[in-house]
């Protein structure tokens, strides 16, 4: 056994070499063909001769990867693997894939479709349905095939497969496929054996960004969904065996800090020296709205209080983070019952790197002048721009987000950014998106990014629920008369005990 397994790999390997040996000798053809069609006295006969050679080694590259996949199949050892999942589409993929390129070299990046079949077990369990879109890229190019006939040509390449018993040609065109009845039995004999165990997938750094509540304000219903939907989506990669980061954007600064440290120092005199108790932020962010909506002398003082804050002034400073230490406390309940950890960053975290971006978008020329605000355009899809400045020369939280996007990707280096808010701010995100491809800082090839949309919660009066009013429904109260009702479900089922 281990004579064999030895011989398939050595013979792989060999494989490989003469794979890349070809793929050399075909990078060169192309660049002398490039040369030769380029030069005004192209001898015609000779570059058919080379577009014919160069296509009979795309199919031999074709053949011999076909030979390698199959070498590399047979030397994998079935009892460590026999405890992974498997995705079936993938597999059929990847065998489909390997086939079509090797029946038509020709075409490049050809269409690769796998479908599930119809319900009728006559059709089998899967379909390629590739043989349709094929004959119609030659049709373009002037040549008249019969999907029938370049199915056989795929079925003539396809390697075999353990789970795959056997295809079969139907009606125009179609392949279907019937999987391996024993095959299917030992993997979900593996399963109960084993348990459910991840696939084998390549581990990349993923940062989720859900929850982010605003500081001072209560955590209400709206934000349960952020917070259930985002942590189901990290512990699922993590069991997959990504490297999972939670962040927690929370709303920790802006105009509303201004109101609400004005408003500290109107009731509290002396909070620098003595805690003040303002354990219940919902009424004392209602106190100081409405102070701010009334009086235009408290207002003044609230913007003055926001330009000392974001100047880092001491007791500005120091009133504001006695403020959002109350909030974390009361957000604290709700993820430890939730049995939730984050990573806060807010705003404020990037108050310095929005500076920065802000700078670097500016003199590459990004942002556009638009009666006194500073606005940067996505790409063509985008019909609204983000404004990165405003008229007054404060920020937004375009350019927040804008300089949070690049911390993640350039700094900490991740893979993947999922974000998880409700579906009302799809645009917002949309034009993110664009405008971070446009500035540089991502790059498709290397990052993925992914808005996760879920409904707005909405009130009796229909309407989304809001906190800067300071009425809506507090997520702790919910959560415990979602318990109480809970306990009255299990006292009327005669259960006195709730583990």
């Amino acid at each position: 056994m281990e004579n064999d397994l030895s011989y398939h790999v050595e013979e792989a390997a060999r494989a490989e070499e003469e794979v890349s040996v070809l793929k050399a000798y075909v990078e060169d053809i192309k660049r002398k063909v490039s040369d030769m069609v380029v030069e005004a006295n192209t001898d015609n006969a000779e570059l058919n001769k080379l577009i014919t050679e160069n296509t009979k080694l795309k199919h031999r590259l074709a053949i011999l990867s076909i030979a390698i996949a199959e070498e590399q199949m047979q030397s994998k050892p079935t009892i460590s693997d026999s405890s992974k999942m498997e995705s079936i589409t993938d597999i059929l993929h990847q065998l489909f894939h390997t086939a079509i390129c090797a029946a038509f070299p020709d075409i490049t990046d050809p269409p690769v479709v796998i479908a599930v079949a119809a319900s009728n077990p006559k059709f089998g369990d899967y379909q390629c349905n590739s043989a349709m879109p094929i004959a119609n890229i030659y049709k373009q190019s002037g040549k008249k095939v019969t999907p029938r006939n370049l199915a056989q040509k795929i079925l003539d390449n396809l390697p075999s497969h353990p789970m795959v018993e056997k295809c079969e040609i139907a009606g125009p065109g179609f392949i279907n496929i019937f999987l391996n009845r024993d095959y299917a039995v030992k993997k979900l004999q593996a399963i109960f054996q084993n348990g459910v165990q991840p696939p084998t997938v390549e581990r990349k750094k993923i940062i989720i960004d859900f929850s982010s509540p605003n500081i001072a304000k209560e955590m209400h219903v709206g934000h349960l969904r952020s917070t259930i939907i985002g942590e189901t989506i990290a512990r699922l990669l993590e069991f997959l065996n990504f490297e999972v980061h939670r962040i927690n954007h929370i709303g920790d600064w802006g105009t509303q800090f201004g109101m609400l440290i004005a408003h500290l120092q109107d009731r509290f005199p002396d909070h620098l020296e003595k805690m003040p108790p303002i354990s219940d932020l919902q009424s004392f962010y209602k106190e100081a709205k409405e102070r701010f909506d009334e009086d235009e002398e408290f207002k003044k003082r609230a913007y003055d209080s926001v330009v000392k804050l974001q100047s880092f002034e001491p007791k500005h400073i120091k009133a504001w983070k006695l403020i959002c230490d109350v909030s974390r406390k009361e957000f604290q309940k709700i993820y430890d019952r939730l049995d939730i950890t984050l990573k806060e960053r807010g705003e404020s975290f990037y108050q310095t790197r929005t500076e920065k971006i802000v700078k670097e978008l500016e003199e590459a020329g990004f942002l556009e002048n638009d009666d006194g605000r500073k606005i940067m355009w996505g790409d063509e899809s985008t019909t609204v721009p983000f404004t990165i400045v405003k008229s007054d020369g404060g920020f937004t939280y375009d350019s927040s987000d804008m300089a949070a996007i690049k911390h993640r990707l350039q700094e900490e280096k991740a893979d993947w950014v999922i974000y998880v808010v409700d579906s009302g701010q799809a645009t917002h995100f949309q034009i993110l998106f664009a405008c971070a491809k446009k500035a540089g800082i991502l790059d498709p090839k290397k990052h993925r990014v992914d808005f996760v949309g879920f409904g707005v919660v909405l009130g009796e009066d229909k309407k989304k629920f809001k906190t800067r009013s300071g009425d809506s429904i507090r997520l702790v109260d919910l959560l415990d008369k979602g318990l109480e009702k809970a306990l009255d479900k299990l006292k009327e089922k005669g259960r006195d005990k709730v583990r």
